[in-house]
């Protein structure tokens, strides 16, 4: 495609297993995306402890950065956004206080039971809108207390994961809204910190530095960074810092009238509204209202997604038995579909050190028929995920001001055909599959708005929708 005027930007993208620094060409009102480097992103197992390797990932994304230099293009921004919750702590002299902890580490096992004490369940949840999971930041602050940490001891500053990695890039430390919204210890309402919340976990509310909101310059590439990658000072702009935040941006609805569906490792499920929804009921369900773009709240439900595949598919491995996503499709279509489901969200699921097994387990102790093979195995994950988005989904109705019309796919999943037309079929509504790269797409949305070339969050989504391709599924009849 020939463009006219092009203009380029740079979206770090981390997910919680691998990561990409893409290059995004925008002209002619069209997007186009390059992946520059993509790496790994791993867990270090320290003792009974996970930890990011945050200086890898710095160095990767510095490599991805190098190769734009090598392009020698007038790069106008970089954007970097990550998972939620896991944070690193920056010391007096603003060297990084230790490794930052895994939101997958057992330590916040049973803390967000011993910070009700505290704080009653219903109490935090009404001052944050958040959903109670143990990983949250606010329970990772209050175990790190309880455990005495030398980190958070010497702790100046928190910085979650994508400001952190600016912090590196920039020496420019700040908290990007939507980012802080996953935390738990944020006011929905008025965009700041919960004070009260942070001292009863231990913490100071100094601890966290000034909030910007997507669209913001954080601080340009240090010099020598800027001279070592040959892109020379340029900025780095504050995106939707939470990748599901970036990807919501992205989804290229028509109106308003939607429910979303980020489908990757974690599947999360919900709608947009302007003002969170937080009451008994909303508790009762316990979803979450997290930050968007624009001051927009996702109300949304976090669910175990492709996790459940990817783990059998590393046990497999491990056993000598190795799949494409391909040869699992022809898998699926050869088998018959599971009399019964199982739960995605159960805790057997979280972190199991082999996934078949706790499958085969949950199975056995809920009298299901379990799977006698791979393949039976596939289809029941699948299965499942499609019910448990139908549940979810008739929880959204109940709540929603306006009739949910379709559901839009967005990320990884959106590529899983099989999958997004069983779940049309369980949700009875149809499936709007894509964009896959949605994190990238509303990364760079962000970025180009701040520098000028779109408006509203209504004309990123049309930019996007005249740019990208996407495949509707509609319900069938078993």
């Amino acid at each position: 495609m020939s463009l006219m005027n092009p203009h380029y930007f740079l979206a770090v993208d981390l997910g919680a297993t691998s990561g990409r620094v893409i290059l995004a060409t925008l002209g002619n009102e069209q997007i186009e995306l390059e992946v520059l480097h993509r790496f790994p992103n791993r867990l270090i197992q320290i003792g009974d402890n996970y930890y990011w390797n945050i200086y890898a990932l710095y160095e990767e994304i510095l490599q991805g950065l190098s190769e734009a230099g090598r392009r020698n293009l007038p790069i106008t921004s970089i954007g970097i956004d990550t998972w939620g919750v896991d944070f690193v702590f920056v010391s007096e002299d603003g060297t990084l206080a230790g490794l930052p902890r895994a939101y997958r580490d057992p330590y916040t096992n049973g803390m967000p039971e011993l910070f009700f004490k505290k704080c009653p369940r219903r109490d935090v949840y009404a001052r944050t809108g958040i959903q109670i999971m143990n990983f949250n930041s606010l329970y990772q602050l209050f175990a790190l207390h309880c455990e005495n940490s030398s980190a958070l001891k010497n702790a100046n500053k928190l910085l979650f994961i994508p400001d952190a990695l600016s912090y590196l890039l920039t020496g420019k430390q700040v908290c990007e809204y939507t980012i802080l919204s996953t935390s738990q210890f944020m006011n929905p309402r008025t965009k700041q910190v919960d004070k009260e919340l942070l001292s009863l976990a231990g913490v100071s509310s100094d601890i966290i530095p000034l909030i910007v909101m997507p669209g913001v310059e954080i601080g340009k590439l240090s010099p020598s960074i800027a001279q070592s990658t040959g892109l020379g000072e340029i900025p780095i702009v504050a995106v939707a810092g939470h990748d599901t935040g970036s990807a919501v941006a992205a989804t290229p609805a028509k109106d308003e009238g939607f429910a979303y569906l980020s489908s990757g490792t974690w599947s999360l499920m919900g709608i947009e509204l302007n003002e969170p929804e937080i009451n008994d009921r909303s508790f009762e369900m316990n979803f979450t209202n997290e930050g968007g773009v624009d001051g927009t709240t996702r109300f949304l439900k976090n669910i175990t997604g492709m996790w459940l595949l990817e783990q059998c598919r590393a046990a497999w491995k491990r056993e000598g038995r190795e799949y494409s996503y391909l040869e699992i499709m022809e898998m699926m279509r050869t088998t018959s579909p599971s009399a019964q489901v199982i739960n995605p969200d159960a805790e057997e699921f979280a972190a199991p050190t082999n996934m078949p097994e706790a499958i085969r387990g949950y199975c056995k102790s809920h009298n299901m028929p379990i799977p006698q093979d791979d393949a039976t195995m596939i289809r029941l994950i699948f299965d499942s995920l499609a019910a448990r988005y139908a549940d979810v989904l008739d929880t959204l109705r109940k709540v929603a001001p306006f009739e949910i019309k379709a559901l839009h796919v967005i990320g990884g999943g959106a590529q899983n055909a099989l999958l997004n037309q069983m779940t049309a079929n369980a949700c009875g509504i149809p499936v709007v599959a894509g964009p896959s790269e949605a994190t990238a797409l509303g990364n760079v949305m962000v970025q180009a708005r701040a520098a000028g070339l779109v408006g509203s969050l209504s004309e990123m989504r049309q930019y996007i929708r005249r740019s990208i391709h996407t495949e509707t599924f509609v319900p069938q009849s078993n």
